[in-house]
């Protein structure tokens, strides 16, 4: 058999409106047109498929049968149609971002995002960046958001914002510390508190200080930042907090409080990546403005 999708749409129309000028009406075309496409199917499936009578149009028992595949069909269209538009134009939007920005960000950015098109049909996917930009590469995550820069020319990023480090700790030795003079590289290694391997954020901070991971003083291990604010409220150390996790995590961690180090300040740039060969079409600069409008609330010169 070869049915067309257009005899199934006008079978459909007429199915449900059980009169040829109704129907016609409904899917905008003539009534002859519409008679002509009905008697073409039921030439290709060699059977009647509706009846007409001085009530209107009644379908056959193959007609019926018709009518229960003809809707599976259609609707099966319409999914693969809509799998195949791109985001913002009613397409799967595929987006991972690390742990370290997404709690922080994504409760700003969701409102925004649920009020574009883009943000209509959004799934996230929360990972450490190696297991993001895999996934990426493999194109089973449309965009990334990192705070490392893409690691070949594969791969295309958009700065988003810049993410000042703060010191964090409990409120009377982050009170006893003299913000004019505090520079990472002075910290006590035996005090710093950092992220496990495989999180970006414990690296940045060992960068940034000069240390090393194998540093049998560094006390690595923690698999969250809230983990690690939550450790350094009770004094158990300091840690490295980013800027746009300052207000959440201060809120949830009674005890802790921030300084911020004196010009030019440690930070990390987060970015908005995507594969190199992906089309944009527009969504991806649309998603990059929204992150980065949705970031500002959270970052500050005010004082930590």
């Amino acid at each position: 058999m070869n049915i067309a999708l257009r005899h199934l749409r006008y079978f459909l129309a007429l199915a449900q409106h059980g009169s040829f000028t109704r129907a016609a009406d409904a899917i905008h075309v003539t009534q002859p047109a519409l008679s002509m496409q009905i008697r073409a199917l039921e030439d290709i499936v060699g059977a009647q498929v509706v009846e007409r009578t001085q009530a209107g149009v009644v379908l056959t028992p193959q007609g019926r049968a018709l009518q229960s595949h003809a809707v599976r069909v259609l609707a099966a269209m319409t999914d693969l149609e809509q799998a195949l538009r791109q985001p913002g134009q009613g397409g799967r939007l595929m987006l991972g971002m690390i742990p370290t920005v997404a709690p922080y960000l994504l409760p700003e950015a969701l409102p925004i995002l649920r009020g574009c098109e883009i943000g209509q049909d959004l799934h996230l996917r929360e990972a450490q960046t190696d297991q993001l930009v895999e996934e990426l590469t493999a194109g089973r995550l449309d965009a990334i958001v990192v705070a490392t820069p893409p690691p070949d020319s594969s791969l295309e990023a958009v700065a988003l914002f810049t993410d000042p480090f703060l010191l964090a700790g409990n409120t009377k030795r982050i009170a006893g510390l003299d913000a004019g003079a505090i520079q990472p590289r002075s910290l006590d290694p035996g005090q710093l508190l950092l992220l496990d391997e495989g999180h970006c954020l414990g690296d940045q901070a060992l960068e940034v200080c000069g240390f090393g991971r194998r540093s049998s003083r560094l006390d690595l291990g923690a698999a969250s930042l809230a983990t690690l604010c939550r450790l350094a409220a009770q004094d158990m150390g300091l840690t490295f907090l980013p800027e746009i996790a300052r207000r959440q995590e201060l809120a949830a961690a009674p005890g802790l409080a921030t300084i911020r180090f004196p010009g030019p300040q440690p930070s990390r740039q987060v970015m908005l990546m995507r594969r190199a060969t992906t089309a944009g079409d527009g969504w991806f600069q649309e998603l990059a403005q929204i992150l980065s409008t949705a970031a500002a609330p959270l970052l500050t010169d005010g004082p930590a």
